[in-house]
């Protein structure tokens, strides 16, 4: 049980959860789910953790496929610049491990941006809040669980980027 499960149990949203057997030397954690659950890599989300002007953390969570623009995260937040935390401060703000954060269930509640192309799913899948393990939700749950703001945060598909998280 993790806390990203929790969460969405005491919403009471309906979800699912997918287990799989995770690499650890697998290049993109996001894409080894994608490819070990069967389900196209733009229906599987990653959760970024990004640094706004240098200050406050905030969450983008984007295709697997997909690269985060941090012109358009940073625009989306009303925010001069963006650009990925470090991963300290990930880990800390978050209460997981990069690789299995979550966009669910974190330890400080950070504001959070959806890719718009979320809202064309029926369902998605994100993080359940450890690596080989994913949760498969409406889009608009995910929103709601999150006060999460739809915004086109995607600059162009990408496999295993360094960032994923």
């Amino acid at each position: 049980m993790t806390p990203g499960i929790l969460a969405a149990q005491k919403a009471g949203v309906s979800f699912t959860v997918h287990e799989y057997d995770h690499d650890p030397s697998a290049p993109s954690f996001g894409m080894e789910a994608a490819e070990k659950l069967g389900v196209p890599p733009e229906r599987v989300f990653k959760t970024l953790v990004v640094k706004l002007d240098g200050r406050e953390l905030a969450v983008g969570v984007i295709p697997v496929n997909s690269m985060l623009s941090m012109k358009a995260i940073a625009k989306a937040a009303g925010a001069k610049k963006a650009g990925m935390a470090e991963k300290a401060e990930v880990e800390r703000s978050t209460g997981y491990v990069l690789g299995g954060v979550s966009p669910l269930g974190q330890k400080k509640r950070l504001r959070t941006f959806i890719d718009a192309s979320a809202g064309g799913f029926s369902t998605v899948f994100v993080s359940a809040g450890k690596r080989g393990m994913d949760m498969e939700l409406a889009p608009e749950e995910l929103r709601s669980l999150t006060n999460g703001i739809y915004a086109l945060l995607c600059v162009q598909e990408a496999h295993g980027s360094v960032s994923d998280q």
